[in-house]
């Protein structure tokens, strides 16, 4: 069962343990991250003056979401009304606070900047109702959030046993989480990062009856071979 209260000792001063290394990953912005930035005062475009997204600006691709911006090598990114703005090395909300910035000094009055990273993304497998990659929209996302997004865990899961695969090139790690423990709510090894894959195994009643339906998979072709040669055998006798 999910989130049980494992031990009454000292749950207080774990919980507060806990939420005191909790320590957020804000992801830094890198050269080639897709942007989606819009003017929540005009939602179709990030500036008022800015003309229809069929216009050729350059660099932005519109939806009703707001328009699409890559960041270049250089570390910028180019903006309507403002052209190359410095922008790797900073997080979502810094990046998004420069950008009101600018705008209000150079062109708008309290503009209402909304930004995000659509790129980055984690992929969750095993026993979930959706498998996958999911986008990581919103900072800080836990892995319970994440499940959540999934439709949850199935009957077959195994909640005492979900591993995070993290790390990039040869170098990966590999946490394991009891989603049956409360405490693994503020877990801080739950906030996921870009790149992370989930894997929710099965539980030891699934595994058992995989194991059944593998060895019936097995026994029912030797069964037929056994009987087919017995009946051979019994009509050459006769």
């Amino acid at each position: 069962m999910l989130f049980q209260n494992k031990s009454t000792s000292g749950t207080v001063n774990d919980s507060l343990r806990l939420q005191s290394l909790i320590v957020k990953n804000d992801y830094r912005i890198q050269p080639r991250d897709q942007l989606q930035i819009r003017n929540l005062q005009n939602i179709k475009y990030i500036v008022d003056e800015v003309p229809s997204a069929g216009s050729g600006l350059s660099g932005g691709g519109a939806s009703s979401q707001g328009q699409i911006f890559e960041v270049d090598e250089d570390g910028t990114v180019a903006l309507p009304a403002l052209g190359h703005v410095a922008i790797s090395g900073l997080t979502r909300v810094e990046a998004t606070k420069k950008i009101e910035g600018l705008y209000r000094k150079e062109l708008l009055k309290d503009p209402i900047i909304e930004l995000k990273i659509v790129n980055l993304k984690v992929s969750l497998f095993g026993e979930v109702a959706a498998q996958g990659n999911f986008p990581l929209l919103k900072d800080n996302t836990t892995l319970v959030e994440l499940i959540g997004q999934a439709g949850g865990l199935t009957a077959n899961a195994n909640e005492k046993n979900i591993k995070i695969i993290r790390g990039e090139g040869q170098i990966k790690t590999t946490t394991e989480i009891d989603l049956g423990d409360v405490h693994s709510i503020s877990d801080p090894r739950t906030f996921l990062q870009n790149g992370d894959v989930i894997y929710v195994s099965q539980n030891k009643r699934a595994v058992r009856n995989d194991k059944f339906l593998t060895l019936s998979t097995i026994i029912q072709p030797v069964t037929l071979l056994l009987s087919t040669v017995l009946i051979i055998f019994t009509l050459r006798r006769l």
